[in-house]
């Protein structure tokens, strides 16, 4: 089968891989009808995702039909189509046991730390795949980035009527303010991009936008009567914006980091603890964000369709990605079909 090898950064090579045939007890085999392109992916081929390791086969925002189930498969069965919870959890440590599957001690992530859905099947666990009569492949496929932003509201306790500051308007970021607008938050939303800004004015219903290229903080303390949010969220994973975000949450308020980068983050201690903050870190998300997510997209509550503004095919998109990874590109969410 064709599969899609990122052999180091900036070096993408299409491969043949022998089909796998079966699956064994608990475990689906799937073909993969497409995959999103994700931030996570983007760094990998820049050289800049962290606990990364190449070669590799990116992708874990999957669209899949069920081909075969194993022996002890009940969840689901073949012909089903479904979205991938990528994450590979142990089910014994800690945070296992607490339920926080999401952040595994030993976690394992498709397309990270294993390879991914840049080829045509895979064999997955069966508990990992969530089902749906309703939505199309492509929807499917970006379940998984709404499930970040939904964690990392939920993350927050979001309340209604309460400022909130999304940094960065990228597809985390764009995920984020879903779930903001959905708890009923008052949306500000800073980022570079003059394009961004405007997609988000129309298509989220950002209440308002900050262009943090000419004095944001400025920008924000005039939004909110120099009150300041009590919620932030960086979504960039830029070492500078996020030690730049803890001057933008007012006294008493939460930082929630959904971005990483490699390195470390600093800030000045008696003035976090002067405003007695709250920071949180949100890592992937959880079976019960993507059963809630399914439900609001089939329902309509969350439209998809503006989302994707990009598509490739699996032996073209090598070629592509140099393109989206161009912030003047205008790409939100490109979309590779296998």
């Amino acid at each position: 089968m064709q599969t899609l090898l990122l052999e180091k950064p900036g070096q993408f090579n299409l491969i043949d891989r022998p089909e796998p045939q079966t699956s064994g007890p608990g475990m689906a085999l799937v073909r993969v009808n497409c995959a999103g392109v994700c931030g996570t992916d983007l760094h990998a081929y820049k050289g800049r995702q962290p606990f990364f390791e190449y070669p590799r086969v990116l992708g874990h925002e999957l669209g899949v039909e069920v081909l075969a189930v194993g022996d002890g498969v009940s969840n689901i069965k073949p012909g089903d189509r479904c979205c991938v919870e990528p994450y590979l959890n142990c089910g014994r440590c800690i945070a296992c046991r607490r339920g926080r599957f999401n952040c595994c001690t030993s976690l394992k992530v498709l397309g990270v730390h294993t390879d991914g859905g840049y080829c045509s099947r895979i064999v997955v666990p069966a508990v990992k795949l969530h089902r749906s009569a309703k939505l199309s492949f492509e929807q499917l496929a970006l379940i998984e980035t709404l499930g970040i932003g939904a964690h990392a509201v939920s993350r927050a306790a979001i309340e209604p009527g309460e400022w909130v500051l999304v940094l960065g308007a990228g597809p985390i970021g764009l995920a984020v303010m879903q779930f903001v607008k959905a708890a009923g938050g008052r949306l500000i939303v800073a980022d570079i991009s003059p394009q961004r800004l405007e997609f988000c004015r129309k298509q989220v219903g950002a209440d308002h936008t900050v262009d943090a290229r000419q004095t944001p903080l400025e920008q924000v303390r005039a939004i909110t009567n120099s009150d300041l949010p009590t919620a932030v969220f960086d979504a960039t994973g830029n070492p500078q914006s996020m030690h730049d975000a803890f001057g933008y949450v007012a006294n008493s308020g939460r930082l929630v980091f959904v971005g990483l980068f490699q390195g470390d983050v600093t800030f000045r201690d008696p003035e976090f603890h002067r405003r007695e903050l709250t920071l949180l870190a949100s890592r992937n998300a959880t079976p019960a964000d993507f059963a809630r997510i399914i439900s609001l997209v089939e329902a309509g509550s969350i439209d998809t369709t503006p989302w994707i503004t990009h598509r490739a095919k699996l032996a073209d998109a090598a070629a592509q990605f140099n393109v989206w990874t161009d912030p003047s590109s205008g790409t939100i969410k490109a979309m590779i079909a296998i």
